[in-house]
């Protein structure tokens, strides 16, 4: 049961359904969920833990409000696990591998049929495979709970650049591939940096369609291993 809830309002927080800053009605998120209040609780305290929601004395539970500051954080902790994903690939990836990989993204390239919310999971899925080659379990499972913090902002992001990810995902598999870790690096940095620098933008264009746009969709976003199966 707990299980589930924390998969349910962890969707809600990635998505912002539960909007920055909103202190989370207990009582109605029960109601919705068809949940008990003790589970409830639990998966709440869960998600205090993992950074998606915070906790007040006295006041409740509210989804998280972020920063330039905190999202930058971020994007700086998952830059400092790729670029050693990057290097412990060049390593440790077969040949095989790199060859499955360099498949995917043949097969999901274009952009035709394709929503962006696709090609986030598409991104998510390449980074977290790379990650995956380290052999290093905990360093994968902190890279997919940043990527799902940063989520909404890639997403506002990825409008203004879908059409270069592709790209620099072939180039960044062809330096691993070539055994080549300084440029590895390099691209990885270039490819994540480039983004990091407009995170002020991308937050001012998160707030304006969470709380100005009255016609705003929020995005169902699927998951790599969803999209990806």
């Amino acid at each position: 049961m707990v299980g589930a809830l924390l998969a349910d309002i962890r969707a809600m927080a990635v998505d912002f359904r539960l909007r920055p800053g909103e202190r989370i009605n207990e009582v109605a998120l029960a109601a919705k969920l068809n949940a008990s209040r003790t589970p409830l609780r639990e998966a709440l305290n869960r998600l205090v833990s993992e950074g998606f929601v915070t906790f007040e004395s006295g006041r409740g539970f509210f989804c998280r409000r972020y920063s330039v500051a905190e999202v930058q954080d971020l994007y700086q902790l998952r830059q400092a696990i790729e670029r050693f994903a990057v290097e412990r690939a060049v390593e440790l990836a077969s040949d095989n591998l790199i060859s499955e990989l360099r498949a995917f993204l043949e097969r999901t390239a274009g952009e035709e049929g394709r929503t962006l919310e696709d090609v986030l999971a598409y991104d998510e899925y390449f980074h977290e495979t790379i990650a995956g080659w380290s052999g290093n379990g905990e360093m994968l499972r902190t890279l997919r709970n940043v990527n799902a913090r940063i989520r909404f902002f890639r997403w506002v992001d990825m409008q203004a650049r879908r059409g270069r990810t592709q790209g620099e995902h072939r180039e960044i598999l062809d330096a691993i591939g070539n055994r080549q870790a300084g440029e590895a690096v390099a691209l990885v940095d270039r490819h994540i940096v480039r983004r990091r620098d407009e995170i002020a933008e991308a937050l001012k264009e998160c707030h304006a369609r969470l709380f100005v746009d009255e016609d705003f969709v929020h995005p169902a976003f699927k998951s790599a291993e969803e999209l990806c199966a």
